[in-house]
């Protein structure tokens, strides 16, 4: 990784207090930002009896023990950890007078004996509704270490909800409001004194992170919680999560028009709407015009922008003759169904719903057709049917028929909606709010970092990008002076795909935060340590030791001549 360090002399001159006072009235900051110092590392000096050091209102320990360093299974496979303390638990308890269901914010600390002085907020995705071991994910694919093992101490959270009771949870309006924002807020102090009474002091240093909706959560955390978080890492957020997901039933029903089978239900088979060979075909074409963009023919579309001005789906991918199907051509409407999923869903009048998703090599992954033919007919239409709609449209038989019934004038404004009992649309309790200006996390020194595959079939980096220039604006051109955005070219979501996917964030994340070290890139690597098992879709002409910089944009790495196969050959430039 390379770093470079930003003047920050006038800053320490000026005291943090007084820089402070310079910002306020102004929301911009013209003058060095503050400088946070570094954490200082500390050892458990309590833990068994930390249910009764920490008591706390509404908060209940259900179990409180010492684990010993070993391995951690974390969904089917395991993760070394080293000594800690493992707190479980729940809080603000309560019967719902809406759907009748108890509900509780569900929760897991790990403590390290050996402790860096630090606070992670493992900010998990999906739907919530499980306490998955909190290990602290660092960004990437295949990570070879977690936030735990370097010292941090860790929580994980069910975000208010069972996931037993999967989308229905939203029935209750104040689950939704724990899903979108609340969780965060409540779980913060409820941890950061938990972390006082094991340490005999809070911690130094706090940073939330996570990727899909984990992303979302971080994001959030950056506007609403900015006073809590030193550092925020974002990892393929869903931005728009509710756009999103409808964008996803709007491709449903591209899919469906160009279907060539049926389900035994007599609805359209989505999956065979396009072959993998003819995604694959897709893919290939947009290398075979993209890939030498940045100096280098290597399989990676670093320059998705310029690709974008010179890809062009109907004249590039040959028009199939009536009757074939070989995949070496697409027909024309499968085309039309392809453009229009790539350039956003819109409603009948042709205005936007949610936005355009850049045509990427990963369009042939399996990550991608999964969240585009079985999430759009599964996943969404349950989210969109009961969390992000209001009020919920329980009455509607859900799945494929959902999304096939969703109207994209009639249904769509009800993510905006509100009424005597869903208080908060969900474009409010889900969106960030003002995270196109993030003055007080930017005045007091805290730092972000957001990374996004750019073959994400769910969550458009072109719409984090549009974030991200949004940003810009609101801080006169100079955000990157402590917010910056890495696109990881060719990664579909969170991971996977022909991309360099495998990347420590979190520790660039930290050497930004408590040492100034600002990111000009981060090293990523195709396999990990040499494996070739981590990442199964890479080409086969890879080498497993490939490392690419992931650059911040609008930046681009472009190779400069060397072993094609090293970070160290590319620059990044625009």
């Amino acid at each position: 990784m390379t770093k470079t360090k930003p003047a920050l002399a006038a800053a320490a001159a000026l005291g943090s207090v007084a820089l402070l006072a310079a910002c306020v009235g102004t929301g911009r900051s013209d003058g060095p930002l503050p400088q946070l110092a570094a954490a200082r590392p500390g050892t458990l000096q309590a833990c068994t009896d930390l249910a009764a050091r920490a008591a706390r209102a509404g908060v209940v320990y259900t179990s409180v023990t010492s684990v010993a360093a070993g391995p951690v299974t974390v969904g089917n496979a395991s993760q070394p950890a080293p000594a800690h303390c493992l707190v479980l638990g729940r809080m603000a308890e309560r019967k719902s007078p809406v759907d009748g269901n108890t509900y509780a914010i569900g929760f897991e600390m790990r403590l390290p004996v050996a402790w860096n002085g630090r606070f992670f907020y493992q900010a998990n995705g999906g739907l919530d509704g499980a306490v998955v071991p909190a290990m602290g994910g660092i960004g990437g694919g295949a990570p070879t270490t977690s936030a735990l093992q370097m010292g941090f101490a860790v929580i994980s959270s069910d975000a208010g909800h069972a996931g037993s009771l999967g989308p229905l949870f939203a029935i209750d309006p104040q689950a939704r409001l724990d899903y979108g924002y609340n969780a965060v807020a409540q779980l913060t102090p409820m941890a950061k004194n938990v972390i006082a009474q094991a340490y005999g002091r809070g911690p130094d240093r706090s940073y939330i992170g996570g990727c899909s909706n984990g992303g979302r959560h971080a994001m959030v955390a950056a506007a609403r919680s900015a006073g809590e978080y030193d550092g925020i890492l974002a990892g393929n957020p869903g931005y728009n999560l509710p756009r999103a997901a409808v964008a996803q039933l709007y491709g449903a029903q591209q899919y469906a028009k160009v279907a060539s089978a049926q389900t035994p239900a007599g609805l359209p088979d989505l999956q065979s709407a396009f072959t993998p060979a003819e995604l694959t075909l897709v893919s290939n074409k947009i290398v075979a015009q993209c890939d030498a963009l940045d100096g280098l023919a290597d399989g990676i579309v670093s320059d998705v922008k310029a690709c974008q001005a010179r890809f062009k789906l109907d004249a590039a991918v040959p028009t199939c003759a009536a009757g074939v199907r070989d995949g070496s051509c697409l027909s024309a409407p499968q085309k039309t169904a392809l453009n229009n999923v790539f350039a956003g869903a819109r409603n009948s009048a042709g205005r936007g719903i949610y936005s355009s998703f850049p045509f990427d090599s990963g369009i042939s992954g399996s990550n991608w057709r999964d969240w585009k033919f079985n999430s759009s007919q599964t996943r969404d239409p349950g989210a969109v049917g009961f969390i992000f709609t209001s009020p919920p449209l329980a009455a509607r038989p859900g799945g494929l028929a959902f999304a096939l019934g969703f109207d994209m004038d009639r249904d769509a404004p009800l993510i905006d909606a509100t009424d005597g009992v869903y208080r908060e649309s969900a474009m409010t309790f889900m969106t960030p709010p003002d995270a196109a200006n993030l003055a007080t996390l930017r005045n007091r020194g805290a730092k972000m970092m957001v990374y996004h595959g750019t073959s994400d079939p769910v969550f458009s980096s072109d719409d984090t990008a549009a974030w991200y220039e949004r940003l810009q604006a609101a801080n006169g051109g100079n955000a990157t002076a402590f917010a910056r955005y890495f696109p990881v070219p060719g990664m579909n979501h969170c991971s996977g795909g022909p991309a360099t996917d495998q990347f420590d964030m979190l520790s660039a994340l930290v050497g930004w935060v408590e040492r100034g070290e600002a990111p000009a890139s981060v090293t990523a690597s195709a396999r990990g340590a040499g494996s070739n098992a981590a990442n199964a879709e890479l080409p086969a002409g890879w080498s497993a030791t490939r490392t690419r910089p992931l650059c911040p944009y609008p930046q681009v790495a472009r190779y400069k001549g060397g072993d094609p196969e090293r970070a160290t050959s590319f620059s990044c430039s625009p």
